[in-house]
C-alpha cells in the first residue's frame, strides 16, 4: 500500500457513504430536521459585480457598457463588460482606462460638510469627503425582501451586502408534497412504516434550469443539460430541482424588478453552495448534485477552503507536498495532520467530504449599533477644525437612523459615543444619553456630538487626531406604550378626557441622567418619551401621537406616564398577597382590594 505522505491516490464515491441518502416517509413528514436533514437544500445567491452594478442601474445605462467604481484612486468594483478589457481592481484608474478607452468611472457618493444627504460630486477630496455606501446598502435590502417575499416558509441570511444564504428546504418539502401526493400517506403494505423507504422518483429534466454539476465519468464532461444519464435520479435530486426551479424565479424577479443579475449555488449545505455559486459567472445558477460532490471538490485547491489559507495552507502544501482537496483528503487520515488542526480536526474532516452542518440562520434587522468613521489623510491640529469632520459623520448617522427608522419606527439608540485617535494609540472616547427626538436631523446629532468633543478635547489648545468616530449604541426598540397585562388592562384612547396631575407630580419629560447634554430650543426636538424610573425602559408616543403643539404633545406623554404607571400597579396587584396595594400618586386607578381566593377567605383578617 503506497504511503499517504507522498502518494496520491484518487477518490471514489466508495469514500463517501451518504451521496444516495435513503429518504423515508419519516424524512418527508418531518419539518424539524434541522441541518441533518437528508433532503436540506442550501442556495447562495451572488449579485453579479454589484457596487457596478448599482451605479449602472442608478445612471440607467445599457448593461454592456464597461463601469468601474471607485474610491479615490482606488477601484473598488469592477463590471463584466469592463472585465473583458482585462481590467481588475488591482489597476489605477489610468490604467484601466490606458485599457478601455471608453471606460466609464463612476466615484462612490461621498458626505461633505454642510450637505444632509451624500451626493455625487465632480471634485472629491479626501481631506473634506466621506465616502458613503449608503447607495449599496439600501439596494441589497431590496433584494434581500425580496428573498423572503418569495420564500415565507424558508430561512434567509444575509452573508453580505451582496450575497445571502437561502435554505430551501421547507419550501421545497411544501412543493414535493404538492406534486406528489401519495407522498403524504404511509401506504399499508409499508414493511416498516414510517421508516419505510419512498418509491424510486420518476426521472428528472434539468432543462432551464442551470448548470448541473454530475459525477466524473459520465457524458458530458461532468456537466448535465436534459434528463438523467447517471443511473437514476434520487428524491433530493428531485427535491434539488424543486429548488433550482425557485431560485431560478426569484432571480428573473430580481431582474425584472430591480435590474440586477444573480449568480447562485444550490447544493446540499452552505459549504457546498458558496463554492458553487462562482462555477458559471454572471446570471447563472449552478446545481452540485450529491453524487458529483467528490469529483467536485477534489480537484479544488485546498487554500480556497476558509481556514485552510494562509501560512497554515502554505506550511502544508511545503511539508506534504499537497496543493488540491483531493490530495489532503487522503493525507488527513494521518494522525499527526489531525492534530495540527486541533479543536477543528473533525470541522474541516468534514469540509474535506463535503459535510457541513451550520445553519443558515436569518440575522436580527434590529442592529446593536452604528458607525461612521473617517481615518484623516491630515490629522486634526485644532480642536475647532473637529467640527467639521462631526457634522460629516453625523450626516452619515442621521440617514442611517433614519432609513432604519422607516421599517422600524420605534428604534433608537440609548448612546451617543465619540471616539478619537492619534495614529496607532489606543483611542479616547466620551459618551451620554442620546434623548428622544421628534426628528432626528444633522443639528441634532452634531450638537450632542460637539459637546463630547469639547469634553474629549477639554483646553487644550493644539491636538494631534488621525481618526475620528461617531457612533450610537444601545439602540433597540422602544416601548410603544403598555397595551396590556394578560388582559387586565386595555389601552385608552389618546383622545379621552384624562385626569390631570399638577406639575410638581410630573417627572421631567425626558430623562437626561448622566448627561449634560443640552438640547436645541426647536419644535423639531420636543421630547415624546421617558425613561421609567422602575423598569427603566424608555416609553415613547407613537407614531402620530408626536404631533400638534408642545402643549397637546406634553399632555399625551403625562397620559401615557399615568398609564404606564398604572401598568406597574396592575403587576403589583397581581403578585400581592396582602389584601390591598398602594395606589401610585399620580395614577388614574382607585385603590382597590384584593379578594382573598382558596381556603384564605375563611380566615379573615380583623
Amino acid at each position: 500500500m503506497n504511503s499517504p505522505w507522498k502518494g496520491k491516490a484518487k477518490a471514489t464515491n466508495q469514500d463517501y457513504d451518504d451521496l444516495r441518502p435513503t429518504i423515508t416517509y419519516r424524512h418527508i413528514l418531518s419539518n424539524n430536521l434541522g441541518v441533518r436533514d437528508p433532503l436540506r437544500i442550501v442556495a447562495l445567491c451572488d449579485s453579479d459585480a454589484f457596487y457596478a452594478a448599482c451605479e449602472r442601474v442608478r445612471l440607467e445605462l445599457d448593461p454592456n457598457v464597461p463601469i468601474v467604481v471607485q474610491q479615490w484612486e482606488s477601484i473598488i468594483a469592477v463590471s463584466y463588460p469592463a472585465r473583458e478589457f482585462g481590467i481588475s481592481r488591482m489597476d489605477k484608474i489610468k490604467d484601466a482606462k490606458k485599457k478601455c478607452p471608453n471606460l466609464l468611472a463612476v466615484h462612490v457618493a461621498t458626505y461633505k460638510e454642510g450637505e444632509k444627504e451624500p451626493s455625487y460630486w465632480k471634485d472629491v477630496d479626501t481631506r473634506t469627503h466621506k465616502v458613503s455606501l449608503d447607495l449599496y446598502r439600501r439596494e441589497s435590502n431590496k433584494i434581500i425582501a425580496m428573498f423572503k417575499e418569495a420564500l415565507p416558509t424558508g430561512e434567509v441570511e444575509k452573508a453580505s451586502i451582496d450575497e445571502a444564504f437561502i435554505d430551501f428546504t421547507r419550501p421545497v418539502r411544501e412543493k414535493l408534497l404538492e406534486r406528489y401526493p401519495y407522498l403524504a400517506q404511509v401506504p399499508a403494505d409499508a414493511p416498516n412504516g414510517m421508516d419505510s423507504p419512498l418509491p424510486p422518483p420518476s426521472p428528472i429534466k434539468w432543462d432551464d434550469l442551470g448548470t448541473v454539476l454530475i459525477p466524473e465519468g459520465t457524458d458530458g464532461a461532468g456537466e448535465q443539460s436534459n434528463i438523467d444519464v447517471d443511473g437514476g435520479a434520487t428524491w433530493h435530486d428531485v427535491a434539488l430541482s424543486i429548488a433550482a426551479e425557485l431560485m431560478r424565479k426569484i432571480r428573473e424577479d430580481i431582474h425584472s424588478k430591480l435590474g440586477y443579475t444573480t449568480s447562485a449555488g444550490i447544493a446540499r449545505n452552505k459549504f457546498l453552495a458558496k463554492l458553487c455559486a462562482s462555477y458559471k459567472k454572471p446570471n447563472s445558477q449552478t446545481i452540485l448534485r450529491n453524487q458529483a460532490i467528490p469529483s467536485y471538490l477534489h480537484p479544488l485547491p485546498f487554500q480556497k477552503i476558509r481556514f485552510l489559507g494562509g501560512k497554515l495552507g502554505d506550511a502544508l502544501a511545503k511539508e506534504y507536498d499537497v496543493s488540491t482537496v483531493g490530495d489532503l483528503f487522503f493525507l488527513y487520515m494521518v494522525d499527526e495532520i489531525q492534530s495540527t488542526f486541533g479543536e477543528n480536526a473533525l470541522w474541516i474532516y468534514g469540509l474535506l467530504r463535503g459535510i457541513d452542518r451550520t445553519e443558515v440562520k436569518e440575522k436580527s434587522a434590529l442592529f446593536k449599533s452604528m458607525l461612521a468613521s473617517k481615518n484623516l489623510p491630515k490629522p486634526i491640529t485644532q480642536p475647532l477644525d473637529g467640527h467639521q469632520w462631526i457634522r460629516v459623520l453625523a450626516a452619515e448617522l442621521a440617514l442611517r437612523l433614519n432609513d432604519a427608522r422607516e421599517s422600524m419606527p420605534t428604534l433608537w439608540p440609548k448612546t451617543i459615543v465619540l471616539h478619537a485617535r492619534k495614529g496607532y494609540e489606543t483611542s479616547r472616547s466620551k459618551q451620554a444619553t442620546f434623548p428622544f427626538v421628534r426628528n432626528v436631523t444633522v443639528d441634532v446629532i452634531a450638537i450632542a456630538a460637539d459637546k463630547l468633543w469639547k469634553e474629549l478635547t477639554g483646553d487644550s489648545k493644539t491636538v494631534n487626531i488621525t481618526s475620528v468616530q461617531l457612533a450610537f449604541t444601545g439602540l433597540e426598540k422602544a416601548e410603544m406604550g403598555q397595551k396590556s397585562i394578560e388582559g387586565f388592562f386595555a389601552t385608552r384612547d389618546i383622545q379621552r378626557t384624562f385626569l390631570k396631575r399638577s406639575r410638581e407630580e410630573d417627572e421631567p419629560l425626558v430623562s437626561l441622567e448622566n448627561t449634560d447634554l443640552a438640547l436645541p430650543k426647536s419644535s423639531d426636538i420636543e421630547a415624546v418619551s421617558f425613561q421609567c424610573t422602575r423598569c427603566r425602559k424608555t416609553i415613547a408616543l407613537r407614531e402620530g401621537q408626536a404631533t400638534g403643539g408642545p402643549s397637546e404633545v406634553a399632555q399625551r406623554l403625562a397620559t401615557l406616564r399615568s398609564e404606564h404607571g398604572d401598568f406597574h400597579f396592575a403587576q403589583d396587584l397581581a403578585n400581592s398577597n396582602e389584601g390591598s396595594v398602594p395606589v401610585p400618586r399620580g395614577s388614574s386607578l382607585k385603590r382597590q382590594k384584593v379578594e382573598p381566593k382558596g381556603i384564605a377567605k375563611f380566615f379573615i383578617q380583623k
